[in-house]
């Protein structure tokens, strides 16, 4: 194998930053590419490892870009997925392709970020993609990605990805790849660049901005038939993207495009290491779904291979979940039961309900798994019913007559699975603003206090079995806090009548098999803070976490990344807020004995008020110690 650093031309006259990963073979190979925005020399150099054993094990060229404006990529980086990625990724297939060393077919890969845009490309048809694997994505942006959640705020990701967004934008080019003048890049992009938080606050409604993006346009199934080549899903149960599930590939089925579902136990992270397991050797099942289509290597049957997840007690950093595979149809054969639940009830909402489940769009600590429900459910409406004999697999629907005491207020559903001694496991949820009772993807309005709705909440995917003599649980609340934010206002609601529709798989089915992946996962819990804090006296609860890593970099570079984020509420006022900072620093050797050595921190604030989401960022750079740059943004965004 040979590694070399490449120049894509694209259409405008600019280039992509790409390392390429290329076999020692005389006859050309195809390639598979992987875009991101994570810069590919420094903060996401650990990746390097699986290009190079795709390269080296399975004979792919392998090809990793910076998108437009990140990394050592020239440009404006304006927002994610911006409308100059989706034709420049297409410009770099044709390069790609024409090397003497490809074969001029293309494969599209990748985890999150470069799973949304494999499946964007893809809706692009460029002739040369031939297949993609879309690892964590999504169909939907709007329902489905960190920002909103049911027409709520996501809270507790604003000081995640949200917010790191900001400071790794204006990271400067690594200057090994870009050149002598990388300073005077560095700081163009501290003098333009703009946070995107900005911008995904501002869209608080449905609507053109969000279907960018998104095959789902509009909760309709408009954008699926775009797709011109065959495509792999692979969704975990313990990540925020599972629903890019079973609804997608019933729409790849319907318009004849060939896919495939692998869908696990796992959270947002490698399944051949992730937590939970069991780990599979993912590698294998991604070679060989290439091999298929780029290699005419098998034969292909549309399939879905998931993991039934079975009772096991919760923990934060589960390493093994219980449970069975198996191989379904495209459209699983499932059987609807509706649970009629007995109402009504009226709740007070709580506005700090939902710690026990926390954040569930990422995969390592300290965004971990959700735990014991017992005290959340506590505070909640609950019904306990005798669980289905057969699996839950799909989505399950909760519907309910209700009213509430002040214009705004939340629904929160949660499905467990409840243990003899009372442990209470969650199995699925959802979330809607009720705003949006008259569907997700329309326009909000407020209720009128006091007059009934009709409401339906879908739950997230999932595949479950209940052990007998466990329970199902329902577990309704006004606050998924702080996955989603809290209503403005206290309030409380009455459900009138109440009901849970479950599908139940039919039929026996045949058991996959795979390769064994990591005995363990790869999670460590050094560096990492998790808390919860309750003032008493204040009236107040505080979720706040820390993760921090120091490694060495190609290039005879080092990294540090800081990371501090830390979410409030007040259960009186309900006032809410989101703070969170991020510190990067890299260095890199400089001629004779010194080090080029630049940190850029940023500082967030997001104080959400009844009517408006106040925001305030402060981004600094230094090189070398000496401050070089300092820019802040204010704004108050209505809600």
């Amino acid at each position: 194998m040979r590694v070399e650093e490449a120049r894509i031309p694209v259409r405008d006259g600019s280039w992509l930053a790409a390392t390429l990963y290329l076999p020692e073979s005389e006859e050309p190979q195809p390639c598979l590419v992987e875009a991101l925005p994570y810069r590919k020399d420094d903060l996401t150099s650990s990746y390097a490892g699986s290009y190079r054993s795709l390269c080296d094990n399975h004979g792919y060229a392998v090809c990793r870009i910076d998108v437009r404006g990140t990394g050592s990529s020239p440009g404006d980086a304006r927002d994610e997925y911006q409308e100059a990625e989706q034709t420049d990724l297409p410009d770099a297939f044709a390069w790609l392709a024409a090397q003497a060393w490809c074969d001029g077919q293309i494969g599209m890969w990748g985890t999150s970020y470069s799973g949304f845009n494999s499946l964007q490309i893809a809706a692009e048809r460029p002739p040369e993609l031939k297949a993609i694997c879309a690892i964590f994505a999504t169909d939907d942006r709007w329902t489905d990605d960190v920002h909103w959640r049911g027409g709520a705020l996501r809270l507790v990701d604003l000081v995640d990805y949200c917010h790191y967004m900001t400071p790794m934008c204006v990271l400067p080019p690594v200057p090994a790849v870009w050149g002598e003048d990388w300073q005077d890049e560095w700081r163009r992009r501290l003098e333009t660049n703009e946070p995107w938080i900005l911008t995904w606050l501002r869209e608080n409604r449905h609507g053109p901005y969000w279907d960018h993006g998104s095959l789902r346009l509009g909760g309709t199934t408009s954008g699926y038939e775009r797709i011109g080549c065959p495509v792999m899903i692979v969704a975990g149960w313990a990540d925020g993207y599972r629903n890019n599930s079973f609804r997608t590939v019933a729409e790849l089925a319907r318009h004849g495009i060939p896919h495939r579902l692998l869908a696990g136990p796992w959270a947002h992270a490698d399944p051949t290491t992730a937590m939970p397991g069991p780990r599979i050797d993912f590698e294998a099942e991604l070679a060989s779904w290439f091999d298929l289509w780029l290699r005419g290597a098998g034969a292909h049957e549309d399939r879905l291979d998931v993991f039934l997840r079975a009772s096991t007690r919760p923990e934060i950093d589960l390493d093994l979940h219980d449970g069975r595979w198996v191989t379904l149809p495209s459209v699983p054969p499932a059987t609807d039961a509706t649970l009629d639940l007995a109402a009504p009830v009226t709740l007070a909402v709580a506005p700090d309900v939902g710690i026990s489940a926390w954040i569930d769009c990422a995969g390592h600590l300290p965004w971990g798994l959700s735990g014991d429900q017992r005290l959340d459910d506590e505070r909640s409406v609950t019904w306990e019913i005798e669980p289905p004999p057969n699996p839950v697999v799909g989505h399950p629907v909760f519907k309910a007559r209700l009213w509430a005491t002040e214009p705004s207020a939340s629904l929160s559903v949660k499905l467990c699975d409840v243990f003899p001694d009372g442990t209470s496991a969650l199995v699925s949820r959802g979330t809607l603003d009720l705003a949006y009772r008259d569907g997700v993807h329309g326009s909000p309005s407020p209720l009128v206090p006091g007059r009934e709705v009709e409401v339906e909440v879908a739950l997230d995917a999932c595949a479950y079995e209940w052990t007998p003599g466990h329970t199902l649980r329902v577990s309704v609340a006004g606050a998924d806090w702080p996955n989603t934010v809290a209503p403005p206002a206290p309030v409380s609601l009455t459900l009138r009548t109440a009901s849970l529709t479950v599908p139940l798989l039919d039929g026996s089915f045949p058991e996959p098999r795979f390769g064994p992946g990591a005995e363990h996962s790869s999670e460590s819990h050094e560096g990492v803070g998790w808390e919860i804090h309750h003032d008493v006296l204040a009236r107040t609860v505080r979720a706040s976490t820390r993760a921090e890593s120091r490694y060495d970099t190609p290039y005879g570079g080092t990294a540090h990344e800081l990371y501090l984020g830390e979410v409030s509420v007040d259960t009186r006022t309900f006032a809410q807020r989101a703070d969170a900072t991020t510190v990067f620093g890299l260095t890199w050797p400089s001629s004779g004995e010194s080090t080029v050595e630049v940190t850029v921190r940023s500082t967030m604030t997001v104080d959400v008020t009844p009517t408006s989401y106040d925001v305030s960022i402060a981004t600094r750079a230094s090189l070398a110690g000496e401050p070089i740059s300092e820019r802040t943004w204010q704004e108050s965004i209505p809600r």
